[in-house]
């Protein structure tokens, strides 16, 4: 049998101004044809897909079209969008027949003037492929699931657990598309749209109200009819015409299974919204305190406002004037994204004094430039390897080392990782177990640092992913949106409510 892969994935924040450029793809890297295969063994989807079909032990000709991936920002530019609407067209047409497609996407991306992109993508596919060849494909968890989505594939996987283990995505998808080629299955979806946003800080599903929502959806898999039950809490600063939470259970052939359970893990999500709502960052001062009067490093500062792996700038300064004004005694490491200042500090030098403004650069409508003097330690950047789940090397662009009394910043031209791995750190020669706290510029993503870290903090700070949702300026989002309007019964105010009565 012959199976194509296509992987394109970029999760949108729509209060960064800023548009996703193809330079950002390209700083990741844009694969096609055996450099698929070849650059992404072992890593995320496409690694899982591979992984998938050798164990099956099945005679399968994999046809890698194109993997093209960004970290999250600002909407893609138009040109972007075009790019791989393109890519897939030329790809798709090139492959000759196929007898099934792995469709790798994430689900939360926006372009430029396309509030569902992940829908026209998933369209042009089943245009050029017809209605008999089978479609599985793969999200990441925080999707904003569509109707185009739904109508244009035979069935859909999401990541089983925040933080995501994409290669585990790229397993199962694979695995369901080989057993619906081979055992001729008959997939069936049935799909909830849920009118429910919430910041990112319940989101792990180790704990809370997000494991109780995810657990009962691994048990419904024990069921043999069921093929998959994925939950889709929406990236939470996504301001789309269609957004809100979803949930999907994929049958063999049982529609009315399908639906019961789909109500089920709805009606689950909804008696947990509130929960959903908990709020455990603290002032910012507090937390910066905090960190520095700990017996033990690491201390890992989140920061929630600017969380770059949930498409905010990096552009924060908001806890470095904290660090620098409360005059903290332990070291920290603070990360910022600002081409215009790498740039200026690696002109200047190694060892040389600068005097400059930092932060705002991209969102200045929630932070204002910071004038600081420090002395530049390390100046380097470029093509770097990492300990990264999605791949092993990104392009930072130019990156320096700015030290600032007893706050050690990595200033870097590309969004790379934002300083959310530590081995982005050691390539241009620190060592983070040397620190008492690190800023991460992530919400929930602190699965890089868990190894060296004594304790998290997260730090109520303000920003494009800011936890304050209710204060973001939403224009797009159907409305009502729980919480931004307060109701109690959720299939009142849905697109897609099914028929179901709420389980008690």
């Amino acid at each position: 049998m012959r199976i194509a892969v296509i992987h394109i994935a970029q999760e949108t924040n729509d209060f960064n101004p800023k548009l996703t450029t193809l330079n950002d793809y390209r700083s990741f890297g844009i694969l096609e044809g055996a450099e698929v295969f070849e650059t992404m063994r072992g890593y995320g989807q496409v690694g899982g897909y591979l992984q998938a079909v050798e164990d099956s032990g099945l005679q399968v000709e994999s046809v890698p079209i194109i993997r093209a991936y960004s970290l999250a920002g600002g909407r893609i530019s138009r040109e972007a969008f075009e790019f791989f609407q393109e890519k897939i067209r030329e790809g798709l047409t090139a492959a000759g027949p196929i007898d099934g497609l792995a469709l790798q996407l994430h689900g939360a991306c926006a372009a430029d003037g396309v509030d569902d992109v992940e829908g026209a993508q998933v369209e042009l596919c089943r245009s050029l492929l017809g209605k008999d060849v089978p479609i599985v494909l793969g999200l990441d968890h925080h999707a904003n699931v569509t109707r185009k989505i739904i109508d244009n594939c035979d069935a859909i996987v999401g990541h089983r657990t925040q933080p995501h283990d994409t290669f585990d995505t790229g397993v199962i998808g694979a695995e369901l598309l080989l057993r619906i080629i081979t055992e001729k299955l008959e997939p069936v979806m049935a799909w909830r749209k849920i009118p429910l946003v919430s910041h990112q800080e319940q989101f792990l599903t180790s704990q809370g109200p997000m494991k109780i929502w995810f657990d009962r959806a691994r048990e419904m898999e024990k069921d043999p009819r069921v093929l998959q039950a994925s939950n889709y809490p929406m990236q939470p600063w996504l301001d789309v015409a269609e957004g809100g939470w979803s949930t999907i259970v994929v049958t063999n052939g049982d529609q009315a299974l399908a639906e019961k359970l789909a109500d089920e893990l709805a009606d689950l999500c909804w008696s947990l919204r509130d929960a959903f709502q908990v709020r455990e960052a603290v002032p910012v001062d507090e937390a910066v305190l905090q960190a520095d009067a700990a017996e033990k490093g690491v201390v890992i500062i989140s920061d929630t406002g600017d969380t770059v792996f949930g498409g905010a700038g990096g552009d924060s300064n908001v806890i470095l004037e904290a660090m620098l004004r409360l005059g903290i005694k332990g070291k920290a490491l603070v990360p910022m994204i600002s081409p215009a200042a790498a740039h200026k500090l690696a002109a200047a030098g190694e060892g040389a004094e600068v005097t400059l403004a930092l932060g705002g650069d991209t969102a200045d409508n929630f932070f204002q430039p910071l004038e600081v003097t420090g002395i530049v330690r390390k100046v380097g950047g470029g093509v770097v390897k990492i300990d990264y789940n999605q791949q092993s090397e990104v392009d930072i662009g130019c990156a320096v080392i700015f030290e600032i009394g007893p706050v050690t910043m990595l200033i870097t031209e590309l969004r790379g990782v934002a300083g959310n791995v530590p081995s982005i750190y050691r390539v241009m020669g620190v060592e983070p177990k040397d620190f008492q706290m690190a800023v991460l510029k992530t919400a929930s993503n602190f699965q890089y640092f868990a190894p060296i870290a004594s304790r998290l903090i997260r730090a109520d700070t303000r920003g494009p992913g800011q936890s304050d949702v209710m204060t973001l300026p939403w224009r797009r989002v159907p409305r009502p949106m729980y919480p931004l309007e307060h109701f109690d019964d959720w299939r009142a105010h849905s697109s897609q409510p099914g028929e179901g009565v709420l389980q008690r």
